[in-house]
């Protein structure tokens, strides 16, 4: 059987909502995408902001080509001195110094479902949760999670789960499967009840738990209303808590609408209503069902219910008969303009509570689809389909309008006394950023008083904000009142004042209100985005390419060995964000110089302090006592050298823009041995080299200032250095006696003296590891004292015990933490844990405290390094501490998940040069700012980067090349921010992390290059290395003027005309991604499919060429008949433009063959004689090329209706065909002569989007998916009984996808390091993987497995399921099996023959990786894995090897085992083994 594997997580953002979810945090973003759950926070941050670029929705490319119109040393003058005197202000691209609004990552959840919808749930001020806000889930299928943050655990947690899918609340036996219904989920404003439509006219009521409101109001009168009743004291006890029952609902129940009122009998929308003492909602509806070819014209009504949640009863309210049937949605208002907007394709009506309406036409269109009375604003062609509306600013009746073209626009409401007036709409000029949103907008979550969260499924989701720009006499204002000044600010900054002036008092009337507001806020708005969360969303089609520099460029020479094999190039997004997203495995470093250093062991780049020149002291003084040096570029650079005798040396070099040089004339003395560790303390005045034997301390200049030697006064004994950690003052040693050494640098005398190690356990324990950690974030703060200079510094050791010790320097007087279980590697760590007798441990190398994200946002991490190089990931977090409580108490450690195996160590020969280097350790490496990330570097055979964004978990990412045994940051004038590294083949390398890609949102180097077209379909074509993309624009359709029949078309005259697509054909370098040559089809010609073909182009020479074929469908309108088009092009040298060699390739067309009936849906190569396969209407047809331009056909197959993939195994004549109604074809084509035969046929009952095949050794599967998100593994097999034949193809199983419905597929070749037993393929059949795209962004594989493999997984993942908690109160079984409602509609594919077998859900294996060492041996023990035997050769990765080989771990020549659990370890490894194949990229390595 196979194995699923989501390899990227969804996207598409559905939904969105903002509510106070996590204590102390304010206003929290959940974000629903699919089946991830994510909760952000915001960050305001200062930043320098290109005007030109925000208006443009990119900021990237414009301030690249900025910084090239000026002295670069201006960019990097941080203190703005140079600025001042050249003349900053003449920069050609203006910087505006103002506020931005950054999101931040709070926690994230992959839940086993697909959400539908979100809603904040208010708790009472009262609860235990301090007033924090509940999170209500929908899911498909008729489900509610309600989900609150537990502060203890620092996660979601679940309060309860609803199902409401039961068979007898759907409705009569005629109605529709419930999985075909949308499901929609409201909540009342006020939190008194949520409430969830599905099936066809079900509302699922949600009652919430609410105070006694008459005893709490707080407009109670005494004089009027008598005395104020006493409070019921009798429900609490001693210590505050109530007895009141904990959940927080009551029992729900489900109403059908037609109870509410007989007339509901199909509903459209729904919605909670504002200010109602009681819910209220209003519901559109009507008594038919909307059509517009049936004539039917105003029949929508719309009926306000208020409901009694007691009683389970309703009244209602109003109703407003007579509505346009193109409304499609409610949207409440708040006050003061309140009531409800009903929102049409072509119109926009308002009701206030009193039933009256106002609207306004925003088309010529709605004349002739409605009557009712509106105002007339049809000049501003509006199609209001899609479109999105949230309030801007209420007090003064604004509310944001975003079509689905992403066109900003902004609703008025005029507002008389108390009642609506009309309302009207402007849109937002582009100059005022009125285009910088490029995508359909699925959600509107208000974040602030200037910002919103504006969620898409078709391109980057945007933070947007927004300013009002004033006139001269109210810029004379305070400042306190300019917009533009406090533009981000939090909530309670401002708008608490506002909101208290406008609504404090009762007897304000809204015009006094309206007209405060004004005074405030008045002036035209200016939109820009503040911050973009990343999409790839949708998928739309997936080929691979190799990456290309231009020939014999310096570019070319210098990537030799960091670049991939290929590049996994997809066409993602709609309209214009359609791009193209570059993918690769790992970070391809931007190489800015290459040189041979094969002696060369360790690097350490530093930056001295320097006085500040009188030059730049003013009048008051310096302007900085101690010059902070984090600005300037590094100067000096000591290298660790092994030579090929094994004599060990170091040498400085001095660091200038053009590289670095040896420097000579100072005191550094090369000879004294190797280096281990080096920096700078003494605020940088102090330059530190940590010696095998001895420390020395240097100048600025590199003048020798101080020898401290590792000798034992009492011993004698001279330990030699291991490890060494610096954090400016103290300096920590972990010598190879497994003792500490610590030392303090006086700040007077600039002199490291050791510190007295006052706690005998520091003497008496043996030491594996350690380092020192700066606290700036707070997390380790002493919260009972108050903040020193030095107690921010805190010491982390591990014992040989796996015992982790905790001390805030300078007191060593005692552990302020001490965790005894750090070894069995928990989901949670805290001082209390304690694990079972028996519980083996795992092998921990190093440890490390470093602060992981980027300039928005940074967090510290602990991060563990296993002896086969694995990184386990610890975020740690603090409850809030009560009095006298100590500091170990409140501090834990929670995992984070990481599924990244290590590499294996290359294999080397035994009579290597080097013997000892295979056991030398190589420490990670701390780097500050790296292309801006903070990060840490881990070196060796599985060289990686964890890199993590404020958006973002942390990532584990290699970097492409082989192993590294160097690497130090490298912050020089001609190389900023970059890194210095040498690999194990003696290549060393300046380079940069390339800042035009994202990395840690996916896991992945992702790369967009913007196309600005919807993009349909990608090619690549190998001899020019250029990317045919397959376009599609929007332009107004026009009627025939030419046709017979209809003479009056040659006289339509209108100015509203429907968008019909064209298309158009793009070439792009593969070089400098640009577009250098375009083709437009004809009008209403639309490209369906872009392939590139292996084609005989001689019938006499037989001779094959890589041409691109292009298939189209010509649609002119209903009653014409569609035509297809089959073109052919190659790609020609041509004379290029000057300064532009890579514009040399231009297309050129080859053959053009019309279809006369039914569209060119897909092509493919068929057979071996170079011919095309060709899906063109109800056939699929074979074509060759010929030599005078036309496409002649040799054999056919009959298909049914549309055809969605066509797909051959090459060189075989298997075929596969999808119907996009009636099911799968497998087919099979012969030569001799030129015939079609159809082997199978699946059930005819499928809609299947894509098929595939995925060959299995000798085995064949098919791979279809269908519309409902199904996976079908189908199977040829004539000798089945029930197969008639063959002719009915067999079904071995069905997996659900969830929202991830597989729309593309690639089959790719596995290649892995070393022979895996996971695959059934024997030598001559190589192994496939079947790689697979959805809609949401999601990518992944479907991989074979071996049968006993595939038990072992198999029966690990029930175990998993059944021994876990699941967010949300989900069923990961559930949910990968077909819905319940879908299969009871779904016939099945095609001869039942699964006897019982699913594929194995990598989503569950991923979480095996979570558990401690405890629980993973309890769970591979049940699964079948042999305890304390041997992984019969499963090493697929190479993972299962330990470092410097053998079962200890090796650290510089010593060899301990204290750490390495032998009981149950080798079973470890052959899960390990066995999950490093089936999750991840594993097999893939050539992206």
């Amino acid at each position: 059987m196979q194995c699923y594997t989501e390899l990227t997580p969804p996207t598409a953002v559905t939904h969105s909502v903002t509510l106070q979810l996590v204590p102390g945090q304010g206003t929290n973003l959940a974000v629903a995408k699919a089946s991830l759950l994510q909760i952000f926070k915001t960050k305001v941050v200062s930043a320098e902001i290109d005007t030109y670029a925000t208006l443009n929705g990119t900021n990237t490319s414009s301030k690249a080509a900025a910084a090239g119109r000026y002295d670069s040393r201006l960019v990097n003058d941080d203190d703005g001195f140079e600025a001042s005197f050249l003349g900053g202000d003449n920069i050609a691209a203006r910087a505006d110094r103002a506020n931005s609004a950054k999101l931040v990552l709070v926690a994230e959840v992959t839940l086993p479902g697909t959400m539908t919808g979100l809603a904040r749930i208010k708790k009472p001020s009262g609860s235990s949760s301090g007033g924090a806000d509940c999170l209500l889930l929908s899911f498909r299928d008729a489900r509610l999670s309600l989900v609150e943050w537990n502060v203890e655990r620092n996660t979601l947690e679940t309060v309860s789960i609803h199902y409401y899918e039961k068979e007898e609340l759907v409705g009569s036996p005629w109605v529709a499967p419930l999985h075909q219904y949308p499901t929609l989920l409201v909540a009342d404003p006020a939190s008194r009840c949520a409430a969830l439509k599905f099936s066809e006219r079900n509302l699922a009521i949600l009652p919430f738990k609410q105070p006694d409101e008459d005893m709490d109001m707080d407009n109670w009168d005494e004089e009027l209303d008598g005395p104020r009743p006493k409070k019921d004291l009798s429900g609490a006890v001693a210590n505050g808590a109530s007895t009141i029952e904990d959940t927080p609902y009551s029992p729900s129940f489900v109403l059908r609408l037609s109870k509410l009122e007989a007339s509901l009998l199909h509903p459209v929308h729904l919605a909670f209503l504002h200010e109602y003492r009681d819910p209220t909602i209003g519901v559109l509806s009507s008594t038919k069902t909307a059509s517009n070819s049936l004539g039917h014209k105003d029949h929508f009504t719309y009926m306000v219910f208020t409901l009694d949640l007691q009683q389970r009863a309703s009244t209602t309210i109003l109703a407003v008969n007579g509505l346009p049937q193109d409304l499609f949605r409610v949207v409440a208002l708040p006050a003061p303009v309140g009531g409800a907007l009903l929102v049409g394709a072509n119109e926009l009506i308002h009701i206030d509570q009193s039933g009256k309406s106002n609207g306004i036409a925003v088309n010529p269109l709605t004349k002739q689809t409605t009557s009712f009375s509106l105002v007339d604003q049809a000049d501003l062609d509006l199609r209001l389909e899609g479109c999105a509306i949230d309030v801007l600013a209420a007090e003064l009746g604004e509310f944001l309008l975003i079509l689905n073209d992403g066109r900003l626009g902004l609703i008025t409401f005029r507002i008389d006394g108390r009642t609506v007036s009309g309302l009207s709409i402007k849109m937002i000029a582009p100059e005022a950023g009125g285009s910088v949103i490029q995508s359909r907008v699925t959600s509107l979550s208000r974040m602030g008083r200037s910002t919103m969260f504006v969620g898409s499924e078709e391109g980057d989701s945007v933070l947007l904000g927004w300013t009002r720009r004033q006139g001269q006499t109210q810029k004379r204002k305070s400042r306190l009142q300019d917009a533009d000044l406090d533009l981000d600010l939090d909530d309670e900054d401002l708008e608490d004042d506002d909101d208290d002036d406008l609504y404090g008092e009762e007897s304000a009337s809204p015009e006094q209100a309206m007209s405060a507001a004004k005074a405030i806020k008045s002036g035209d708005l200016n939109f820009r985005i503040h911050d973009r969360l990343l999409s790839i969303a949708p998928i739309q089609k997936m080929t691979y390419g190799q990456p290309v520099t231009l020939p014999d460029s310096e570019e070319e020479r210098n990537s030799e060995g960091v670049r991939s094999d290929l590049q996994l190039v997809c066409a993602v997004g709609r309209g214009k964000a359609s791009a193209l997203a570059i993918m690769n495995l790992a970070i391809q470093p931007k190489i800015i110089g290459r040189f041979e250093f094969p002696e060369a062991r360790g690097f350490w780049t530093v930056c001295a302090k320097k006085p500040i020149p009188k030059t730049l002291v003013g009048d008051k003084g310096p302007m900085n006592n101690d010059y902070d040096t984090s600005g300037q570029y590094h100067k000096f650079m000591i290298v660790a050298k092994v030579d090929l005798d094994g004599y060990e040396t170091s040498d400085v070099y001095a660091l200038t823009a053009a590289g670095f040089e040896s420097l000579t004339g100072t005191e550094f003395e090369p000879a004294a041995g190797f280096t281990v560790e080096a920096g700078t303390m003494g605020k940088d005045s102090r330059i530190l080299q940590v010696l095998k034997s001895e420390v020395r301390c240097y100048d600025g200049d590199l003048g020798l200032s101080q020898i401290v030697p590792m000798l034992d006064e009492e011993t004698g004994a001279e330990p030699r250095v291991r490890t060494a950690s610096i954090a400016d003052p103290f300096l920590l040693l972990i010598r190879d006696d497994f003792s500490v050494f610590i030392a303090e640098m006086s700040p007077k005398l600039l002199e490291l003296e050791e510190v007295e190690k006052e706690d005998q356990i520091l003497t008496s324990t043996k030491w594996l590891a350690g380092c020192l950690y700066t606290d700036t974030s707070g997390v380790f703060a002493d919260e009972t004292v108050g903040k020193g200079t030095k107690d921010n510094i805190l010491m982390f050791l591990l014992s040989t015990s796996g015992v982790l010790y905790i001390y805030r320097l300078p007191d060593l007087t005692k552990p302020v933490y001490v965790a005894e279980g750090l070894s069995y590697i928990p989901p949670g760590l805290s001082a209390d844990y304690a694990a079972r007798k028996g519980t083996a441990k795992e092998s921990v190398a190093e440890i490390l405290v470093a602060d992981l994200g980027d300039t928005t946002h940074k967090s510290p991490y602990l991060i563990l390094r296993h002896a086969n190089d694995d990184l386990t990931l610890y975020q740690p977090y603090r409850l809030k501490a009560t009095a006298g409580q100590p500091f170990s108490k409140s501090l834990f450690f929670q995992k984070v998940p990481n599924s990244t195996f290590a590499k294996a160590p290359e294999e080397k020969p035994a009579d290597d040069d080097e013997p000892h280097n295979a056991q030398r350790f190589l420490p990670m490496r701390r780097c500050s700012n790296i292309s801006g990330y903070s990060t840490v570097f881990l070196p060796g055979s599985s060289p990686s980067f964890i890199l993590k964004t404020a958006k973002s978990s942390p990532r584990v990412l290699s970097l492409q090349g082989s192993g590294v045994q160097a690497m130090s940051s490298f912050h020089t004038e001609g190389c900023e921010h970059g890194f210095i590294y040498a690999d194990t083949n003696g290549i060393a390398r300046v380079t940069q992390i390339p800042t035009d890609s994202s990395y840690a949102e996916l896991g992945l180097s992702v790369k967009k290059i913007p196309i600005g077209v919807d993009t349909q379909s990608v090619a690549y074509h190998p001899p020019t290395q250029a990317y045919v993309v397959g376009c599609n624009d929007v332009e107004p359709f026009e009627l025939p003027k030419d046709d017979d029949y209809h003479k009056e078309w040659a006289r339509e005259n209108i100015t509203f005309k429907p968008m019909v697509d064209r298309g158009v054909l793009k070439l792009l370098s593969g070089i400098t991604w640009t577009v250098i040559d375009t083709v437009e089809m004809e009008p209403c010609e639309t490209v369906l499919c872009v392939e590139t073909l292996n084609l005989e182009v001689s019938e006499s020479t037989n001779e094959r060429k890589q041409l691109i074929a292009v298939g189209t469908a010509l649609i002119k309108g209903e009653d014409l008949p569609t035509r297809g088009r089959v073109y052919v092009f190659d790609i020609a040298d041509v004379i290029p433009e000057p300064g532009k060699p890579e514009t040399s390739k231009k297309l050129k067309l080859v053959a053009k063959e019309d279809i006369p009936r039914g569209a060119v849906t897909a092509l493919s190569e068929v057979g071996t004689q170079g011919l095309m396969l060709v899906a063109q209407g109800q056939k699929c047809m074979v074509r060759g090329l010929k030599e005078d331009g036309t496409l002649l056909p040799v054999a056919f197959m009959d298909m049914n209706c549309y055809v969605t993939s066509v797909k051959e195994l090459p060189g075989t004549g298997l075929c596969l065909m999808a119907d996009a109604f009636k099911g799968v074809w497998f087919t099979g084509y012969t030569e001799e002569p030129y015939k079609m035969m159809l082997f199978g046929k699946s059930s005819t009952r499928m809609e299947v989007l894509n098929a595939d095949f995925l060959p299995d050794g000798k085995e064949l599967y098919i791979v279809a998916s269908d519309a409902d998100g199904h996976i079908h593994i189908l199977q040829f097999d004539p000798e089945h009984p029930k197969s008639l034949q063959g002719h009915l193809l067999l079904h071995r199983t069905t997996f659900n996808t969830g929202a991830h419905h597989p729309t593309s597929s690639l089959l790719l070749p596995a290649v892995y390091p070393n022979p895996s037993s996971l695959s059934s393929n024997s030598e001559e059949n190589s192994p496939h993987i079947l790689l697979l795209a959805s809609p949401t962004g999601v990518l992944a594989t479907l991989r074979p497995l071996q049968e006993n493999a595939y038990r072992r997984l198999s029966s690990l993942a029930v175990q998993l399921t059944n021994g876990l908690p699941h967010p949300a109160g989900l069923n990961p079984k559930g949910y990968r099996l077909p819905s319940p409602s879908a299969s009871a509609s779904m016939q099945l594919p095609g001869v039942d023959a699964g006897i019982g077998r699913n594929i194995v859900d990598g989503k569950i294996l991923e979480r095996f990786l979570e558990l401690g060492t405890g629980k993973r041996q309890e769970m591979a023990g049940r699964a079948g894995y042999v305890v304390g035997t041997g992984a019969h050769g499963v090493n697929p990765a190479g993972s299962g090897k330990m470092m410097g080989g053998g079962g200890g771990l090796s650290l510089g020549g010593l060899r301990l085992n204290g750490l390495h659990g032998q009981e149950g370890g080798m079973e470890w490894e052959e899960v390990r083994g066995e999950l490093g194949v089936v999750l991840g990229w594993s097999g893939l390595g050539y992206f």
